[in-house]
C-alpha cells in the first residue's frame, strides 16, 4: 500500500540520495499518499537527518525548500497509505530508534505490534506516534544496540534479520545508520521489495518505478529475504542470515518516460488512451510463424493442461471483473466450467481443489495480498497456478507455477483501465491456448478469433475518437445525479459492474451493477423518474434473444421514468428508438465486446470526476496495490 525507495551511493555526501528518494517517491504516489518523509545519513552525522509531513508530497516538497536538508551518501524515503494511526505528522514515516542514529520505514501490517509495544513500554520505551511501524524502529534500535554489545561494532543488516524474526504480519522495512552512513537494509515478508541495480550507487523500492529513471537493471528479493546496498555492493540472505545464491535478475521493459503525463491532464486519462496499445503489446510474439497460439512464458506442460478440468479465477475488484468476462469466453471455447472467486474469500470456503484444477490468479501489481494467499492456499492443496499480472518481479508470479504477462505498460492511476483491458486479452489468450491443446476448437476457428483480437485496437481507438465528446456532454448533464444503475447480460454483466466501480471509485457515486435478468427481482424499485440507468447492449448480429431480452430491459426502465444511457453496437435501430444517449461501438464479436464497451464508462467516470474537481489519479481512501489483507 506504501511506496518505499531507498538509495546507497558514493562516500561523498551530495544532493544525490535526496534527489532519488523525492524522484522515486513522486512515481510511487499511487501507492499512497496520505504523508511522506526522507531520512538521510553521510559521514560524520551524530544522527539521522529526517524530515516528514502529512498530505501529499507536495507538502513535503515545499518544506524542504524551506528547510533544505545536508548532503547524504544514502537515504530512504515513504510515502504513506494509512492502516495504522491516521494520517498526521506524527504518524508518518520515517520513524526514528529511541537514541535517534536509526531511521525507519515500513509497508504493511506488523500484526504483533501491541505486545512488542507492551513489552518495550515496560522497559521504559516511551512512543509518540499510534503506529506499528515506530515499535519496529524502536525495537530495530535496541536490537541494533545489542549487536555492538556483542560484536563490538555496529551491524544494522544483522540487527534487521533479527528484528524480521520477531515480527509477524506483512511487512517491508528499510532502515539507515548514521554510525553506518553507506548501507541501507532491507527485509520483506508478504511484501514487495526490489532491488535496483547500477553503476556505483544501488537502489530499493517496493516497485521498479522508484528507480526506473536511473536503473533498468533490477533483482528480484524473495519471500523472508533481507538486503543490504552499499554504493558497489547488494547482499542477499534470508532472515537467518544464509547467503541466497544468484539472486534472479531481469530487465525493465519500458522506462521512465512511460510514469509522465506527457501532456494528459491526468494519468487515467493517458491510460484509458494507451489502452489500444496495451492490448496490441499483450498480444505481441504469441503467435508461432504458422499462427499457432506459443505462450513461452506458460512453463507448464502440455499433458498437464490437457489434464485440466476445472478453471478457478481467484482476483479483486476490476481484476474479477475481468475474470468473468473470461469465464464466458473459456467456458465457450474450451468447455470446462470456470469458477469466479474473490481472492479475500477463497480460503475461507473450504473450496474443492485437485491437481487437476487449474487456479488462474490476476493481479495488475502482482502484490495484491488477498490473491496472494489464496495463491499459496491452492498450491498447498495441489492445484497449478497460472498469474496473470502487469508487472516483472513481483510475487504473485514468482509464487505461481507460470505466468502470463500483461504488456500495457505501468498504471499509475488508482482506479484500472488499460490493465483492465490487458488483463482481458491475456484471458483470452489463455482460453485460445487451452482450446488449441485440448483440441475443442479447430486450427481456424482459433486463427479468425485471434485475427478479431489483432482488429480490436483499431476498434477501441474508434470509441476513442467519435464518442468522447458525447460522453462529455452526457457527465455534465448527469453531473447532479445521486446514483446510477448499470445493466448488462452475458460479458455485458461484467462490464456493467466494472462501470460502477468506476464511477464509485473516482466520482464518488453510489452506482451498482446488476445482470439485466435481476431487474424485476428488486433493483428495478430502485428506479423513478430522472434515475440514470446505464444499459450494455449485446450486438444483433447472431444473438437476437441476448439482443432482444436487454431492449425489453431498457423499454421496462424507460417506462418507469428512467434516463437510459446505451452502449451499443453502431446502426442498431432499437437502441436509438429506445435509450436516452447512446455511446456507439464498432461492430465487433459479442465475445471481444468488453474491451470496446468499458471504455466509454471509462471516460464517463473520469469526465465526471473531473467536472467535480475531484483528483481522479488518486481518490480518497484508495491505494494502486492493496499489499494487506
Amino acid at each position: 500500500m506504501c511506496g518505499i525507495v531507498g538509495y546507497a551511493g558514493s562516500g561523498c555526501a551530495c544532493g544525490k540520495p535526496l534527489e532519488v528518494c523525492m524522484q522515486g517517491l513522486q512515481r510511487l504516489e499511487y501507492r499512497g499518499y496520505d504523508s511522506a518523509g526522507v531520512a538521510l545519513v553521510a559521514p560524520g552525522m551524530d544522527e539521522v537527518a529526517w524530515r516528514k509531513k502529512s498530505g501529499r508530497l507536495n507538502n513535503l516538497e515545499e518544506d524542504l525548500e524551506r528547510h533544505p536538508m545536508p548532503e547524504a551518501t544514502a537515504g530512504i524515503g515513504h510515502t504513506r497509505w494509512a492502516t495504522n494511526g491516521a494520517p498526521t505528522d506524527v504518524n508518518a514515516h520515517p520513524h526514528m530508534s529511541s537514541d535517534g542514529h536509526i531511521a525507519l520505514i515500513h509497508n504493511g501490517i506488523i500484526e504483533n505490534a501491541p505486545q512488542l509495544k507492551f513489552n518495550l513500554q515496560a522497559e521504559g520505551y516511551t512512543f509518540a506516534s499510534a503506529t506499528d511501524t515506530e515499535v519496529a524502529a524502536k525495537l530495530l534500535g535496541k536490537v541494533a544496540n545489542e549487536v555492538i554489545a556483542q560484536e563490538g561494532h555496529p551491524d544494522l543488516f544483522k540487527a534487521m534479520r533479527r528484528v524480521a524474526r520477531m515480527l509477524t504480519g506483512a511487512f517491508t522495512l528499510l532502515a539507515v545508520d548514521s554510525r553506518q552512513p553507506d548501507i541501507v537494509v532491507g527485509a520483506r515478508h508478504d511484501s514487495p521489495l526490489v532491488v535496483g541495480l547500477g553503476d556505483g550507487e544501488n537502489f530499493l523500492g517496493s516497485d521498479v518505478a522508484a528507480f526506473v529513471a536511473y536503473t533498468k537493471e533490477a533483482l528480484e528479493l524473495g519471500q523472508d529475504e533481507a538486503v543490504c546496498i552499499s554504493a558497489n555492493s547488494v547482499e542477499v540472505t534470508d532472515f537467518e542470515g544464509n547467503e541466497v545464491s544468484e539472486p534472479k535478475r531481469f530487465t525493465v521493459d519500458w522506462d521512465a518516460s512511460a510514469t509522465e503525463k506527457g501532456g494528459w491532464d491526468s494519468y487515467m486519462d493517458k491510460e484509458i488512451h494507451e489502452e489500444p496499445v496495451a492490448v496490441a503489446d499483450t498480444l505481441l510474439g504469441r503467435f508461432s510463424v504458422d499462427g499457432d497460439l506459443n505462450l513461452d512464458e506458460v512453463r507448464i506442460d502440455e499433458d498437464v493442461f490437457r489434464s485440466i478440468d476445472k478453471i478457478v479465477v481467484i482476483a479483486c475488484g476490476s481484476a474479477s471483473y475481468a475474470g468473468l468476462v473470461a469465464k464466458y469466453a473459456i467456458e465457450h471455447w474450451v468447455r470446462i466450467p470456470v469458477e469466479i472467486e474473490l481472492a479475500h474469500e477463497f480460503r475461507y470456503r473450504d473450496p474443492i481443489l485437485t491437481p487437476r484444477t487449474l487456479v488462474v490468479a490476476i493481479s495488475q501489481s502482482g502484490e495484491t495480498m488477498d490473491t496472494l494467499m489464496a495463491l499459496r492456499h491452492a498450491r498447498e492443496q495441489g492445484s497449478r497456478v497460472l498469474a496473470i499480472c502487469n508487472t516483472q518481479g513481483s510475487t504473485i508470479p514468482r509464487e505461481s507455477d507460470a505466468v502470463l504477462y500483461t504488456h500495457a505498460g505501468p498504471e499509475i492511476a488508482v482506479a484500472s483501465t488499460k490493465a483492465f483491458v490487458a488483463q482481458i486479452v491475456a484471458s483470452y489468450l489463455l482460453g485460445l491456448y487451452l482450446a488449441q491443446v485440448k483440441g475443442t476448437m479447430y486450427h481456424d476457428e482459433i486463427r479468425h478469433i485471434v485475427d478479431n483480437l489483432r482488429s480490436m485496437p483499431e476498434k477501441i481507438q474508434w470509441v476513442l475518437d467519435n464518442q468522447a465528446e458525447t460522453i462529455a456532454q452526457t457527465a455534465e448533464r448527469m453531473l447532479d445525479a445521486h446514483s446510477f444503475l448499470f445493466l448488462g447480460r452475458h460479458v455485458g454483466y461484467p462490464v456493467a459492474m466494472e462501470g460502477a466501480l468506476k464511477l464509485k471509485e473516482i466520482a464518488y457515486t453510489f452506482s451498482e451493477g446488476f445482470a439485466a435478468g435481476e431487474l424485476k427481482h428488486g433493483p428495478i424499485a430502485l428506479v423513478d423518474e430522472g434515475e440514470p440507468v446505464v444499459v450494455i447492449v449485446p450486438s444483433p448480429r447472431g444473438r437476437d434473444v441476448l439482443h432482444n431480452k436487454v431492449i425489453s430491459s431498457i423499454e421496462e426502465v424507460k417506462a418507469r421514468g428512467a434516463f437510459t444511457i446505451a452502449v451499443a453496437e453502431v446502426g442498431d435501430p432499437d437502441v436509438e428508438h429506445y435509450a436516452d444517449v447512446i455511446f456507439w461501438r464498432p461492430e465487433c464479436s459479442t465475445l471481444l465486446s468488453p474491451l470496446t464497451d468499458v471504455v466509454p464508462l471509462q471516460l464517463f467516470a473520469m469526465d465526471m470526476a473531473k467536472l467535480k474537481h475531484y483528483d481522479i489519479d488518486k481518490p480518497r481512501n484508495l491505494a494502486k496495490s492493496v499489499t494487506v489483507e
